[in-house]
């Protein structure tokens, strides 16, 4: 497979039409311009204003569809479960139910956004590596079908507000398998050396299962591991599914205890840029169902309810950011800067781990990205920077510049850095378009500050 997209530098591909790898499947150039499911993004932008994410809906139901039904080609006991970290808001809940997924949050806030939109809470995972006190409560409460620990302290607090409500708790173990995926260090997950879950060395992970299985309030249903996210190299999921079907056969044998669900987290990695060639939907099912069912037949174990946890491969693709060019600068013999309306606090993805992005002016889609220049936003930061120099076509002000693949882990990552209004967020289907989350205010900015 190609190497994902956060440490590798793309080579100049000179049109627009080269970029239709990493645009939604629905994008088409119509006389110069973008559209997106029949949608004209030029006339769009003018319309409802930039900075502005753009996302096609029949294209992230078609991605759930489609790991629905390959995953339960290879086994009949499948739950897909979007994660909602990657991209999160009541539109967006209501159409995981819709397409009969369950739902991954990892906060309080997540889990309320979901209640909001009548989410059934049986098919809610619950994750995070310091829940409060609070957040427990709130998910025993409202009937979250399992919650996913990650430490010795959070298995006691689960099990005494568990028993003090009365309830029973369903519960999955986060194991570190101790498997160090092939992508930036930032978005590794499944290491030894992590935040996250019970590490396998040192019989941590197993006495985790043993307090799990003997405490009140609590039943253990199974175990999760998730190694990392963007991941291009399948190997890794190999290596972790191993070790993961080894210790549930230990438990079976040293605790006597079913181990009913794995969950293997997510991690499939998207294309970013032309050159990159992450695994399909199918490839990725072979290496974890096959995977699984492999080791279990090895181990005389039966095999469990198999989840999987896609985030970033369900809207990555799906999505656009649009920007207007406000300035362009040219430092001679250095750089040409291109200035939009927005930036970092829209996408901090490349200030954070250097994640590349391709742009091209949506106005002017049909000619060559003939320059290159630097994408900067409009913060008060030197680091505040979109695309690195990159090809371009020759930029005017007021022209619509359109960056895809900004679906995932853009708005969720959005601030109010500089005092910025963050973006709204359109979902267009069948040439029409509709606000799904509006865009923020100066009164939204206020709305908490008592001055």
């Amino acid at each position: 497979m190609g190497s994902q997209n956060d440490t590798t530098v793309q080579p100049d591909y000179k049109t627009a039409t080269d970029l239709m790898g990493v645009l939604p499947q629905s994008a088409e150039v119509v006389d110069g311009h973008l559209h997106v499911a029949g949608v004209n993004m030029v006339e769009l932008a003018r319309e409802a204003g930039t900075a502005v994410y753009v996302m096609d809906e029949e294209q992230m139901r078609s991605q759930l569809r489609d790991y629905r039904r390959l995953m339960s080609n290879h086994w009949e006991n499948i739950d897909v479960c979007y994660a909602g970290k990657a991209f999160l808001s009541k539109a967006m809940v209501k159409l995981v139910a819709e397409e009969n997924c369950s739902l991954d949050v990892s906060s309080g806030g997540e889990l309320a956004v979901a209640l909001a939109a009548d989410f059934p809470a049986g098919r809610i995972y619950s994750h995070g590596n310091n829940k409060t006190e609070k957040e427990i409560i709130e998910c025993i409460e409202s009937g979250v079908g399992h919650i996913v620990v990650d430490s010795f302290e959070e298995l006691d607090r689960i099990s005494a507000l568990a028993t003090a409500c009365g309830a029973e708790q369903s519960v999955l173990l986060r194991i570190t398998p101790g498997v160090k995926a092939d992508t930036h260090d930032y978005i590794t997950t499944g290491a030894e050396d992590s935040k996250f879950g019970f590490g396998l060395n040192e019989g941590l992970a197993l006495e985790a299962v043993k307090r799990a299985v003997a405490a009140p309030g609590i039943r253990y249903k199974g175990l999760h591991m998730h190694i990392g996210s963007q991941i291009f190299a399948l190997n890794s999921f190999s290596a972790a599914i191993e070790k993961m079907v080894e210790f549930i056969h230990q438990i079976k044998v040293e605790l006597g205890a079913d181990t009913a669900v794995l969950n293997t987290g997510g991690g499939l990695g998207v294309a970013y840029g032309v050159p990159d060639q992450p695994a399909t939907i199918e490839e990725y099912a072979q290496v974890i169902v096959d995977g699984i069912k492999k080791a279990c037949e090895a181990r005389s174990l039966s095999v469990p309810c198999i989840v999987v946890e896609p985030g970033r491969s369900i809207v990555a693709s799906s999505g656009v950011t649009l920007y207007t060019v406000g300035t362009v600068k040219e430092v001679p013999n250095i750089r040409t800067y291109i200035s939009i309306d927005g930036g970092m606090t829209d996408n901090i993805r490349t200030s954070l781990y250097q994640a590349h992005y391709e742009a091209f002016i949506a106005n002017k889609a049909d000619q060559p990205r003939s320059i290159t220049a630097t994408i900067a936003g409009k913060h008060c930061e030197s680091g505040d920077i979109v695309v690195s120099e990159g090809p371009l076509q020759s930029a005017d002000i007021g022209d619509i510049l359109c960056v895809p693949a900004t679906g995932a882990y853009c708005q969720s990552l959005s601030s109010n850095y500089n005092k910025q209004v963050r973006p709204g967020v359109i979902w267009v289907k069948g040439g029409n378009w509709r606000w799904v989350v509006r865009r923020e205010t100066y009164d939204d900015l206020l709305r908490c500050d008592l001055g």
